[in-house]
C-alpha cells in the first residue's frame, strides 16, 4: 500500500484560481445584449434564489428555471438554445489568474495538488476541465454540494498528515478549521467580491496565511505543512 504523503493541497477554484467575478460580468453582458436589461435582470435573480436554495451557483439550473418561467408566461425564444452554448464553451483558461499554473507547479513540490470545489455536477466540471486545472492537478478534482461538510470524504479520498486549504472565503476556512484543527494550514487570497467584503473578512477569524494574489504564493514553501517565505538565493548566501 503507498504510503500517504504528509502533506496535501485543497484548492478552491472560484476566485481563487480562477476569476469568476469576471466570468459572471460577460454573462451579465452577454444577456443583456441578447435579451435586454429586463430579461438579463430577472435571470440574475433566479440565478441568486436557486443559490439561495441550493447552497451552490447553478448557472445552468438557473437557464432552466429561466426558460421555465418565460414559457410559463407565454413567451418562447429561441436563442435561449444558444445561451447554454455561451456558458458550456466560455473560454474559462483565459479568466485564470496571473501564475495561477505556475503556484499549482510550485505546491507539487511539497505534496499532491488537489481541487476542492462546490457546484453542480455538469457546469463545475466542465469550468475545472475548460481552465486547464483538471489537467494540471491530475486529475485529482473533488466537486461538492458543501465541500466544508465533507470533510471525512475528502480525507478518505486523500489521506494525509496535514492539509493546506486555500480558498477565498474565510467562513469555509473557519470552519475547516475547527473540524481539522491542527491538521490545516488556511490560505486566504484576497480576491473576489467575497474575500474583498468587509463584512465578510471582519465575521471570521483570519487564516494562517494571508495573500494578495493568488501567485503571491510562489514566495513561499510548504514543508509538512508549514508556512515558510520562500529564501532568496542572495540570503542563502549570507
Amino acid at each position: 500500500m503507498a504510503r500517504a504523503p504528509g502533506v496535501v493541497f485543497l484548492l478552491d477554484v472560484d476566485n481563487t484560481l480562477l476569476d469568476n467575478d469576471a466570468v459572471q460580468d460577460d454573462l451579465r453582458d452577454h444577456l443583456e445584449r441578447e435579451f435586454g436589461r429586463a430579461s438579463r435582470d430577472c435571470y440574475w435573480q433566479i440565478f441568486e434564489q436557486l443559490r439561495e436554495e441550493l447552497g451552490y451557483a447553478d448557472y445552468l439550473g438557473a437557464l432552466q428555471r429561466y426558460r421555465v418561467q418565460q414559457e410559463g408566461s407565454g413567451e418562447h425564444d429561441p436563442r435561449l438554445l444558444l445561451m447554454s452554448s455561451f456558458l458550456v464553451d466560455y473560454p474559462f483558461a483565459q479568466r485564470l489568474y496571473a501564475q495561477a499554473l505556475e503556484v499549482i507547479a510550485h505546491l507539487r513540490n511539497f505534496g499532491p495538488t488537489v481541487i476542492l470545489s462546490d457546484g453542480d455536477v455538469v457546469f463545475q466540471p466542465r469550468k475545472v476541465q475548460r481552465s486547464g486545472l483538471w489537467h494540471a492537478v491530475e486529475g485529482r478534482v473533488l466537486i461538492y454540494i458543501h465541500k466544508e461538510r465533507v470533510l471525512g470524504d475528502v480525507q478518505r479520498r486523500f489521506p494525509a498528515a496535514h492539509y493546506v486549504m486555500v480558498d477565498d472565503k474565510l467562513r469555509i476556512l473557519a470552519a475547516m478549521k475547527q473540524q481539522l484543527r491542527e491538521r490545516l494550514t488556511t490560505v486566504f487570497p484576497r480576491q473576489g467580491h467575497y474575500a474583498l467584503d468587509p463584512k465578510n473578512t471582519a465575521a471570521y477569524p483570519m487564516a494562517d496565511l494571508s495573500v494578495e494574489r493568488i501567485g503571491d504564493l510562489l514566495q513561499y514553501e510548504f514543508p509538512s505543512g508549514r508556512i515558510e517565505p520562500k529564501s532568496h538565493p542572495s540570503e542563502a548566501a549570507t
